[in-house]
Parts: C-alpha cells; sequence; structure tokens
C-alpha cells in the first residue's frame, strides 16, 4: 500500500463524483492500486479548464481507497472509489510558511515549483509528508498547533507528533473525530451564525450557541461535507431534524404550517431566505436538500 495526491479541478473534464468517485487515465492506473486499503489527499489546484485561475491550489480532504475499477466506456480510465472522505476544517496551501513544498518531489529548489511532478494528476507521498499535511488540516480536530503557517526549518515527525501517525483508516472511521471536523467545517463557513435566524449567540465562555446539522443524516448515508452541513442554533436544529422546517435549492425557507411552536417566526430572517456562505463550494448541495425536503419534511 502508498499513501497518494489526487488532483481534482472542478471543470475537469473527467467522471468525478467528489468525495465517491475519482476518474483518471490509464497511466495512474499502478499508482491509484497500490494505494488501494491506504490513505489520500484531496488537492485542488490554481489552474481549471482553459488555464482560468480559479483554484485553491491548496489539499483540502483526506479519504482512503476503496477499489480501482475500469471504466466500461472507455478502455483508457478507470476509477478510484473512496470511503472515509472527511475535508479538512483547515485547507493546506501546497506551500509551507518558510516558502518550502509539502511534498517534496514538487521542490526544484529556490522556492521554484516542479511543474513536471506539479502535473500528475495522481501523485505517491511519503508517510510522514501526508502525516503532516494531515496535522495540518486537521490541527483544530486534533488538538494541536496550526503548522501550516509556520517558519520553523523543523519539518521532520517528530517523537511528539506520534499521534498523527495512528492508522489513517481508524482516524478517519472514528465517529467522534468526524464530528469535530464537520462541526469545525460548518462554524468556519457560516461564522458561528444560525443560518435561519441570523443570530450569532456567544455564551459565557465565549463559545458560539450552533450547531452543525447536517441535511441529510450520517445514518442515512448522508456524507461528513459542509455542502451537506447548515449552521443552525439548538432550537432551530430540533424543528430541521423534526420536519417543521426544510429550505428550497434557492434558498427559501419552508415551514410546515400549523406544526411550528408559537411565536419562533418571530425570530425568523424576514426576508424568508435562509443565509448560506458565499463560496459555492460551501453552500448547501441540491441534492442533499431535495433529500430533506422529500424524506423529511412534515410541509
Amino acid at each position: 500500500m502508498a499513501k497518494v495526491v489526487l488532483s481534482e479541478r472542478a471543470d475537469s473534464g473527467y467522471d468525478d463524483v467528489t468525495g465517491q468517485l475519482y476518474h483518471f487515465p490509464r497511466r495512474y492506473l499502478r499508482a491509484a492500486q497500490e494505494a488501494v486499503g491506504d490513505g489520500c489527499l484531496l488537492y485542488e489546484p490554481r489552474l481549471g479548464e482553459g488555464g482560468h485561475s480559479s483554484g485553491r491550489q491548496a489539499y483540502w480532504a483526506a479519504a482512503s481507497i476503496k477499489r480501482v475499477f475500469p471504466d466500461l466506456n472507455r478502455s483508457d480510465l478507470f476509477y478510484a472509489e473512496l470511503e472515509h472522505f472527511l475535508p479538512f476544517p483547515n485547507p493546506v496551501s501546497f506551500k509551507r510558511g518558510d516558502g518550502g513544498f509539502w511534498e517534496s518531489k514538487l521542490d526544484r529548489g529556490h522556492g521554484q515549483v516542479s511543474k513536471g511532478a506539479m502535473g500528475w494528476s495522481i501523485r505517491r507521498i511519503p508517510d510522514h509528508e501526508f502525516s503532516l499535511i494531515w496535522a495540518a488540516g486537521y490541527a483544530p480536530i486534533l488538538g494541536e498547533p496550526d503548522i501550516s503557517d509556520s517558519t520553523s526549518n523543523d519539518w521532520g515527525v517528530r517523537e511528539e507528533q506520534a499521534s498523527f501517525e495512528r492508522p489513517v483508516i481508524a482516524q478517519l472511521t472514528n465517529r467522534r473525530f468526524r464530528d469535530k471536523a464537520f462541526s469545525a467545517q460548518v462554524r468556519a463557513a457560516y461564522d458561528s451564525r444560525c443560518a435561519i435566524t441570523g443570530l450569532k449567540i456567544i455564551n459565557g465562555g465565549g463559545r458560539a450557541e450552533m450547531e452543525a446539522a447536517h441535511i441529510r443524516p450520517v445514518a442515512k448515508e448522508g456524507p461528513d461535507s459542509v455542502r451537506n452541513g447548515i449552521a443552525l442554533s439548538r432550537t432551530v436544529h430540533w424543528m430541521f431534524d423534526r420536519g417543521l422546517l426544510s429550505i428550497e435549492d434557492d434558498y427559501t425557507l419552508l415551514k410546515a404550517k400549523g406544526r411550528l411552536p408559537e411565536g419562533i417566526e418571530r425570530l425568523f430572517d424576514p426576508s424568508g431566505m435562509v443565509n448560506v456562505p458565499e463560496a459555492e463550494r460551501e453552500r448547501p448541495n441540491p441534492l442533499f436538500l431535495r433529500w430533506h425536503r422529500e424524506n423529511c419534511f412534515k410541509g
């Protein structure tokens, strides 16, 4: 087994399903097969189709590769099926704070990137480099300092970092770890503010009274992705989970007639809209919203 980096553009033209399937040409088959049963990092390049500079140029999620199988419609293409997909609360820039690179194979020296190595859609990555990116991406969950902006030249994996070396699959399947990562993503995307009331309430301990709600529950095969999440106050979360509230694809708030607690509507945004993040990649996915309307909403 070997760990890899999967480079994925939103407009790549490949038949990718983010977090589920990665579509790739035959030349990367051996690297993908070697990574079956091991961890991978998802990387978003800066350049999109046609050379447009729209990507984050950052590592933004981890997963494991369950299996690799051929594309039955094209003999030169294959799929890698992913599982345990979990985005980073902190996307990690491909460059470290000191100007170097997390992946040593990208470094041409003098701060220059190897365009040849960067052009590979599937890149093998040594365990210790994978661990450092993992640690930076999940820093809020691991309870360790975010090292992504460090200017230290000590980039070895030290003994006190042994907790980062736990088996990847064990961490990615740990429910407590996943819940923390999901909550951190949603809190950051919504600035710890309830999407339906617009309120940001900070308790006496300085913590926001906001909960990260799954739109499609994990028990119903909903992913721990910010696009399957929404920030809600505790009371609104309770109503959303019980189908008293739902959301249209255009983010109009739906209310179950005659079922809401008396006076609760005074708390809702008077526009009748749900407040969502500006970035498309952080907004609720219409597929999950539709699932909630069809399976939960009592309107």
